[in-house]
Order: structure tokens, then sequence, then C-alpha cells
């Protein structure tokens, strides 16, 4: 969209060029965005988005860089103490964002955030300040529960309806092996996407206050609970449910193993509606009704309330020496409530920004809202919350577990470990 004032400015400036026959350059402050967003849809609507935003700030050049999440992961700690880094780039709130904060290697734009602030509620915001000052800004809510694929349910005789222990859960993943489905699909290579049943198992066999004894270092990962969570997850494994060479397998790829058809069951964040899709060989994946959502189920005799979450909220994070103000600009105008409501709309996010959450249409969307709504507990992804060193372990040590390759006690030997020596 080209706007008077834009159509003015140049016609001033053809004006000058005329009468003195000298050449003039309009300068253009340039922000550079860094994200792991690998859905094609979600970056078309953001370029939209940023066409938006320039047509309104002719000064100001947006460009968006995206980069796999392993290769933005293994890259993050060179850039941000690099000379030349993005002016923002994608993070979760938690212990790294917290360190990186406290290390010098973030941008302070508290005295810049009032429109961010009249924008995002300051409960949320808070994710994003570290002793009192702002770093970055939430993007989004996430939360991670069971995907299914109703056909598949149905070819197998189960339901979702009659999962509500973990020992249930177990006997419609049997259920499906018997009727020749694959249950469950996983990327193993990246870890972390197991990590999700070692963490939700731990929750629902501990609780949150055992959890949250152990940030205040009084209480061990080393306790009855986590190990009975590892003792589970290999109950899990020793059905063999995931797909053929699932340890090879990216995230995008299991995505798209369930996208597919391929298997029943994916446990993911709500970003997974839109990766299982484009991942597909259709470019359709598992939509509309075919698409079912539940909750990780209780554990029975765990002290873990059934109803507690993991997710978090994610977003932006601004890096040392380049938080500008055309940065906060874009940012601002990128989680506004009326961008924010778009995005919500489209079915892409659970959105962060005042009233924007009444405009999701998105039936598995609002599944995973209220689902978290309802939470007792809505935990940060334990990687991110327990900070890179602590939480590698607890992403290598759930693959570790479902391979086999170590013991329960093993594993939350290792991780209480690498949580002394952090």
């Amino acid at each position: 969209m080209i706007t008077f004032q834009r159509l003015l400015a140049g016609a001033c400036a053809t004006s000058v060029l005329m009468m003195t026959g000298a050449a003039t350059v309009h300068a253009q402050e340039r922000v550079h965005v860094l994200h792991n967003q690998q859905d094609a849809f979600i970056r078309e609507v953001w370029d939209e988005l940023r066409q938006d935003f320039q047509a309104q700030n002719p000064d100001i050049e947006v460009e968006l860089e995206f980069m796999d999440d392993q290769a933005m992961q293994q890259r993050l700690p060179t850039l941000l103490q690099a000379s030349v880094k993005p002016n923002l780039y994608w993070s979760f709130g938690g212990d790294d964002y917290r360190m990186r904060a406290q290390s010098g290697l973030l941008g302070d734009i508290t005295d810049m955030a009032d429109g961010l602030r009249g924008n995002i509620p300051e409960g949320i915001l808070e994710a994003y300040e570290v002793d009192g000052r702002l770093y970055g800004a939430p993007y989004r809510l996430a939360g991670v529960g069971f995907w299914y694929n109703r056909d598949l349910f149905e070819e197998a005789g189960v339901s979702s309806d009659d999962i509500e222990t973990w020992d249930d859960f177990l006997d419609v993943v049997q259920a499906l092996q018997d009727a020749g489905i694959t249950p469950i699909a996983a990327g193993g290579s990246e870890r972390w996407p197991l990590h999700f049943y070692w963490t939700y198992l731990a929750m629902r066999t501990g609780g949150q206050e055992l959890f949250e004894a152990i940030l205040n270092d009084e209480a061990s990962f080393v306790n009855e609970h986590y190990i009975r969570a590892g003792e589970e997850l290999q109950r899990l494994a020793d059905l063999e449910p995931f797909q053929s060479g699932y340890m090879g397998f990216a995230y995008n790829e299991a995505a798209g193993v369930f996208g597919n058809g391929n298997a029943a069951i994916h446990l993911m964040g709500e970003w997974d509606i839109g990766v299982q899709t484009s991942e597909s060989e259709s470019g359709e994946g598992v939509s509309g009704d075919r698409l079912g959502y539940f909750n990780f189920p209780a554990v029975e005799g765990g002290e873990g309330d059934p109803s507690a979450t993991i997710g978090g909220v994610d977003g932006f994070a601004f890096t040392s020496g380049r938080a500008t103000e055309e940065s906060v600009k874009w940012l601002e105008f990128f989680l506004a409530p009326e961008q924010q409501s778009r995005l919500a709309a489209e079915g892409i996010i659970i959105p962060v920004a005042n009233g924007a959450q009444e405009h999701m249409e998105d039936q598995h969307l609002q599944m995973v809202a209220e689902t978290i709504a309802n939470s007792s507990w809505h935990q940060v992804f334990w990687d991110q919350a327990l900070g890179a060193s602590v939480g590698g372990v607890i992403n290598d040590m759930s693959a570790d577990l479902v391979a086999g390759r170590v013991t329960p006690e093993q594993a939350v030997q290792q991780i209480q470990e690498a949580w002394e020596f952090r």
C-alpha cells in the first residue's frame, strides 16, 4: 500500500532534484529479525505484515531471516557476541534468556517499551523481564499435548475418551499396534521432542511442589518420582510405538509422518497444526474433524495434577547494541492487537495481545487455549526453563531412556549432576 505521505515525499524529492540537478538518496534504517519459523504459510503472512509496516514506515526496512531450529541454536552463542548480528531474534524466556541478559548480551528496551506495555498484559510481558528490566517481548502462548488421527483411532477401535490414565494410553498404543498402525510419530534425532514424554511423566508423578523445590535447591532430581517417570517412559518404549528409524528423524520429518497419516499420534505443541500440514505430501495433513487433541493423561499413584500443562511463552529478544527505536517500533507493530488478531484468525497462534484471543477461529487452537486456561500449572518447557546445560542433558537422557541406553536411576543422576554444575 502506498500512502499519501509517501507520494508527497516522492514528489518533494523530485522537485528538489529538478531544481538542483543533484541526486538525493533517502536513507533507510534496517531492522534485521532472525527466527526459526519453518511453516511456509506463516512466513507468507509475516511477509505481508512486513510490507504493511514498511508502507506505513518508509524510512524503515525490515529483513526477516529464517533458519532451522538446530542451526539457529548452534549459531546463536557466537552470533550474540559478533559485531554483525540481528536486531532481534526468536527466544523463549527462561534461564538462558535470563543469563544472556545478565551477561550483557541482550539489549535493554525498558525505556522504549510503552507501546508494548499497552498491548500486552503485564503478567505475560513479565516472562521477558530480568531484574525489572525488559529485553524482549512475547509473541504467542504455547502448549503441548497429544494430536491424533481420528480415522486411525476408529480403524483400531479406540477412542481418546477412554484415555484417562497413562495405563489407558499404553493400552491404546497396543491396540494401534495390533491393528497394524504405527502408533506414534517421533523426531528422535533432535531429542527435544522426546523430552516432552519424560518431563510430562515427571510432572504427573512428582507434582509442582517438588519441581519448585528443586529450582530452589531444596530437593534433588534424584527422587523416586522422577525415577518412576523414566520407568514409565521405558514401558512405552518397550511397546516399540514409534515409526521405523525414528532416531534418525528430525522434528519436521516426524511431523510429516503424522501429516501423511502414517502414524496415529504426535506429542507436540500447537505449532504442529501447521507444520504437519506443510510437511505432508498432500499439503493438507490431518485436518478438520480428522485431527483430535487431548492432554497428557494422569499417572496412577502420582502426586501431580493431571490438568497441568507444558508449554510456555515464546517471542523475541533484542541483541546488545542493536535495540534501536526502529526495531522496537517494528515489534510494537507486529505484536499489536490488530496484527495478533489477524494471526489468531488465520489459525497461526494463541495470541498474547489484549483482546486478540477472541479472534481465534481454528477449533484446534481453541482446544489448546482451553486446556492451558484450565491447567493448575502451566510449566515452561524444561529444556528452556532450566537453561541450555541442564536442558540439554534432559533432552539427551529422554532419548537415551527411550533407546534403553541408560537406566532411570542413571538418567536422573546425570540430570542432577548437570544441575549442580550449571
